[in-house]
């Protein structure tokens, strides 16, 4: 059988409306929560229409950094970028990997550049200044500990970061990043965010305190939206000196 009909047929097959067990760390520890295909789905269009919002769209190039285990929120990215027909290469979060994060950048000449961490950063900066290699990128979004190190070196980077089981992404507002309303209920308690899942999750989650420094902003953004933003404590980690 060709390898087109194997995978029309295995098309038609029923499947398991789980899609992940997401694992997330909260104040208390580590736990789990149920996403389902339909989730992903939709986590997927509101992916989509916040990386539109920074003016990724077809035949431009992105570079992605995120973690084997950030495949929960990871996936809804991939497909995003799938979806508005961005070709993407994707590098290892993790500071061993920011080799590769050189090359990609180097080779693809990416449009956009997603999930830049510190710890990759603090790899590149034994090699490369960071400012020169990171201003000429057109969007920068990055983690929370990455966002002032770029920032202090002329990038105009904007937050991206998982909140518990759920994404945040800035906009071009740079009025700290959304949160899906439609999805989840983001909150701050004593300085502190937690989370809890909207009506549409049908996979249930209360509130649970994320043990993460921040606040959250309602009201509307500037760039329309009315999901609420968080804004993370800073957590700002100097480079390392050249060798």
């Amino acid at each position: 059988m060709a390898r087109a009909d194997t995978l029309a047929r295995a098309g038609e097959l029923d499947r398991p409306e789980l899609a992940y067990l997401v694992p997330f760390r909260t104040a208390d520890g580590m736990r789990e929560t149920e996403l389902t295909w339909a989730e992903l789905a939709r986590d997927t269009d509101w992916a989509t229409a916040r990386l539109r919002e920074h003016g990724l769209t077809a035949g431009q190039r992105a570079l992605l950094t995120a973690s084997g285990f950030e495949g929960f929120w990871g996936h809804a990215v991939i497909r995003a970028l799938k979806d508005l027909r961005v070709t993407y290469g994707i590098a290892e979060a993790m500071g061993w990997d920011h080799r590769r994060t050189s090359v990609f950048h180097r080779e693809l000449r990416p449009h956009a550049v997603i999930g830049l961490s510190a710890e990759t950063l603090e790899g590149l900066s034994g090699a490369a200044d960071i400012g020169e290699m990171f201003r000429p990128t057109r969007v920068v979004l990055a983690r929370p500990a990455a966002v002032p190190m770029l920032r202090a070196v002329g990038v105009s980077a904007c937050l991206f970061s998982a909140v518990g089981p759920a994404l945040a992404l800035e906009c071009p507002e740079r009025g700290g990043a959304h949160v899906n309303a439609a999805e989840w209920r983001i909150n701050d308690r004593e300085g502190e965010l937690s989370i809890a899942a909207g009506e549409q999750r049908t996979s249930p989650l209360p509130e649970t305190p994320l043990g993460i420094p921040g606040r959250v902003v309602a009201g509307r953004c500037g760039c329309g939206s009315e999901d609420p933003r968080v804004l993370f404590a800073e957590a700002r980690q100097p480079l390392s000196s050249r060798s």
